[in-house]
């Protein structure tokens, strides 16, 4: 079952892994090995994980790289469905 307007990933890294450790996100981009743009770009939804993104939280964090994985592929696949009737598709099979 999907959930209904699922969080970006970046809100859950700001919430359940920076805040309750009093991480910035200058000192968290550099434990992850990225720049302070890049995770920026993450946490505020305005660009997604990527799957080496997803290793590196998972490294960093104690997670999978599967949960990050799937949190994004939750996110963007709600926000598509949204658009799913002004698709111009034609049923190929029965």
């Amino acid at each position: 079952m999907r959930m209904h307007n699922p969080p970006h990933p970046g809100e859950i890294i700001k919430s359940l892994c920076l805040e309750p450790v009093g991480l910035t996100v200058t000192e968290a981009a550099k434990g992850l090995g990225v720049s302070r743009k890049t995770l920026s770009a993450i946490l505020n939804g305005r660009s997604g994980i990527s799957p080496e993104m997803a290793i590196r939280l998972s490294i960093a964090f104690n997670t999978s790289a599967e949960s990050w994985l799937s949190q994004q592929v939750q996110y963007d696949l709600w926000h598509a469905e949204q658009g799913r009737k002004a698709l111009k598709v034609i049923k190929l099979a029965a």
